[in-house]
């Protein structure tokens, strides 16, 4: 006799509910079995009936279930398709597929003919096929298949939003859960299975199955010990292996499953359930664009969906190996995929179809920048309708269309990925360098000098014990590349001519300090060919090289900053853009920094000598340096013998200068701005110790009364009277 589930007493709803409207949403939580009992209600409807599941062990799982309560094998009334396995019969009206063999369906079938309803499970978790096969449901529903049945069913999702988007009633079942006791432990499995006590099966979610193997080695004591089997549960595994660790055993086992038992059937058995808190997540990785799995903690509603697994059949526990800090930290959903990958694959599905991505109904619109991305990487790819046959990513349906199985054994090798394999043919070129080269384009890189490469996208990376001057990046990993395939540079030009540019840029030589005219032929930011010769005007970039060196390089630092101080004191400054458009004119017609020392900036004031002269005459007939210092009077320095005879200070620009009077020795024995005070008040006294000091000098009792000893001639200064 079947089972009674939570959701049976709703199901005459959905049926009369979708005889009157074509959509519906059923939110019903873990346990209400909606899985299995809701698209076998819809066969008293008419056409075929499609499940998408977002994982292959659901979509097989569900067929066996339903199977099994019509009484039946699968293959018969019900069947499954997942990628590289089909089960399915001239009988067959429920079919239960992943999300993506919906889209390379409507590839070959654009109306969908025979199919009644399409039920979109597990919704909540928003994976990108799921998202693109609901915005394609309803554009065939506006358009040509007004009868088309479209129901969404999930158990955490927010129903209202997409209700509104599909014009569609709510319909909720209550689900059966047993009581659920919450632990929060942060720790190991192992000290977590040490801790608990539990009658039946024991779920252990890991986020991947390298963790799973790890964590059986570790726990191998323990379960011994409790008389428990460990089994693995992850997708790769196959699907005899699934079955052992999902269906009923003889003895209490603990089942070490990645998020594929997150929101599939019922496991029967199952009291428990320890949650380590992450999943690995897909990802595109920044390097070779195609997806990766990333560890990261998984959201609030993925941890509900786990701890409902222990609660379905009878009172449960669930150990989640985090704090309470830490779950509430976490966010409420995970963010829908369409709005954090990389859509290549999803846009040549659509151009294939011709449709115009931006003009589906989204739940959420891809963002423009994403698109514009994935047009220029199909661009490159030269993606077209033959690719679309291989259910990768279009780099890998590339390299698998071009290889040939030799190649494609080759390239799988370097990229560590066993689909292409699979997917390759006997055809092709058995060239797998050419081949990885058409498939990542953008990730082709140079050698810069030794092992540093300079990469097409920007920017560098290291790699040591590549012997080719010319790769592709096939993996890296913080800036060190891991994986690479060489290739000439020649096949860039043969491959890529629409993203071959000849440029002409001037360009700075470094080591020879000149500008050099550079005509180059590039593949993206890359060189190929490069010639160097002399510029017909370098002085733009000239300058910008010298004054980056500092003007100082090219001129009498001292000379410049008189200059300047001069033309200060002329009221005249000199401005730093002034001085820059000189040197730049100064520059025409040089090509390096050898051609543009000694430049001056006298030329920018040539008539500065009227208002700040450079010498003055002294009655010793001395023409003495004044020196000028910006925001102070100018000075001029000299022997005090030399203004023997000057009465007053000397003058300049209506500006008192400042007089340094030196002894023989040429040390300043006074500075002052009022020589003839100085010559009253202070002559005498000093008078007196400079004739102690220095003898053979004259310091006539009255400065005015003789001409100094410079002015004498030479005889006279040597022989003194």
């Amino acid at each position: 006799m079947r089972q009674t589930l939570p959701i049976d007493t709703v199901l005459q709803q959905i049926v009369e509910s979708l005889q009157k409207l074509p959509n519906l949403v059923l939110e019903a939580p873990p346990g209400a079995g909606k899985t299995t009992r809701v698209p076998r209600a819809l066969l008293a409807l008419e056409g075929e009936v499609l499940v998408l599941e977002p994982r292959r062990l659901a979509a097989r799982m569900a067929a066996r279930r339903v199977a099994e309560e019509l009484g039946e094998r699968v293959g018969e009334t019900v069947g499954y398709q997942v990628r590289f396995e089909e089960i399915s019969g001239p009988k067959t009206r429920l079919r239960f597929l992943t999300e993506g063999v919906l889209t390379r369906r409507l590839l070959k079938d654009r109306e969908l003919r025979g199919v009644g309803t399409v039920i979109l499970d597990e919704f909540h978790e928003r994976h990108l096929d799921g998202d693109l096969a609901l915005a394609l449901l309803r554009r065939l529903q506006k358009q040509k298949r007004p009868d088309l049945r479209i129901v969404v069913m999930s158990a955490t999702l927010d129903a209202a939003p997409i209700a509104e988007a599909l014009k569609a009633p709510i319909i909720r079942s209550e689900g059966k859960m047993y009581p659920l006791d919450i632990h929060y432990r942060p720790g190991s499995v192992e000290a977590a299975l040490e801790w608990m006590k539990a009658d039946g099966d024991v779920l252990v979610f890991l986020p991947g199955a390298r963790e799973i193997r790890d964590t059986m080695r570790e726990t191998e004591g323990i379960l011994r010990k409790r008389g428990m089997i460990g089994l693995p549960l992850y997708g790769d595994l196959s699907p005899e292996e699934q079955d052992r660790a999902v269906m009923p055993a003889f003895q209490s086992k603990v089942i070490f499953s990645t998020n594929v038992a997150e929101s599939s059937l019922t496991i029967e058995g199952v009291r428990a359930v320890i949650d380590a808190g992450t999943a690995r997540v897909a990802m595109d990785d920044p390097w070779t664009g195609l997806p990766s799995l990333k560890v990261t903690k998984i959201s609030q509603a993925s941890a509900i969906q786990r701890a409902g697994r222990a609660a379905r059949t009878a009172p449960g526990q669930v150990i989640r190996l985090y704090s309470l800090d830490d779950f509430h930290r976490r966010p409420a959903q995970d963010q829908p995929e369409i709005l954090r990958r990389e859509l290549s694959q999803m846009l040549l599905a659509l151009q294939s179809m011709k449709i115009d991505p931006e003009a589906l109904d989204w739940i959420d619109t891809p963002a423009s920048n994403a698109l514009d991305s994935a047009r220029n990487l199909l661009g490159m790819l030269k993606a077209d309708e033959k690719l679309i046959r291989y259910p990768v990513h279009p780099r890998l349906a590339r390299l698998i269309e071009d290889a040939g199985r030799e190649g494609a054994r080759q390239a799988a090798h370097l990229l560590r990925d066993e689909r292409i394999n699979k997917l390759s043919s006997a055809k092709g070129s058995v060239d797998a360098p050419l081949a990885l080269l058409r498939a990542f384009p953008d990730r082709v890189a140079k050698r810069l000098r030794d092992d540093e490469f300079l990469l097409a996208t920007g920017g560098s990376a290291k790699g040591r014990e590549i012997h080719a001057d010319w790769i592709v990046v096939l993996d890296i990993e913080n800036r060190f590349i891991r994986n690479w395939s060489g290739i000439e540079p020649d096949w860039l030009l043969d491959e890529f001519p629409d993203r071959i540019t000849e440029r002409e840029i001037l360009d700075w030589n470094r080591q020879a300090e000149r500008v050099d005219a550079v005509r180059r032929l590039e593949f993206e930011r890359l060189a190929i060919i490069e010639e160097r010769s002399a510029p017909q005007d370098a002085s733009g970039l000239l300058t910008e090289k010298a004054l980056e060196a500092g003007i100082e390089k090219f001129t009498d630092v001292e000379e410049l900053t008189q200059i300047r101080a001069r033309a200060e004191f002329a009221g005249e400054p000199i401005t730093d853009e002034e001085l820059k458009t000189a040197f730049q004119q100064y520059c025409f017609g040089a090509r390096g920094f050898q051609e543009i020392s000694g430049f001056s900036a006298a030329i920018l004031r040539p008539q500065i000598d009227q208002k700040s002269p450079r010498t003055l005459r002294l009655p010793s007939g001395r023409n003495a340096k004044i020196t000028y210092i910006s925001g102070q009077p100018p000075f001029v320095a000299s022997r005090m013998q030399d203004f023997f005879g000057m009465r007053e200070t000397p003058r300049i620009n209506g500006q008192t200068l400042v007089v340094h009077l030196l002894a023989p020795s040429q040390r300043p024995v006074q500075i002052t701005q009022d020589l003839a005070g100085f010559w009253e008040r202070h002559y005498p006294s000093i008078r007196k110790e400079l004739m102690r000091k220095y003898p053979r000098h004259k310091w006539p009792e009255d400065p005015f009364s003789i001409v100094s000893e410079s002015a004498k001639p030479d005889a006279d200064r040597r022989h003194p009277r």
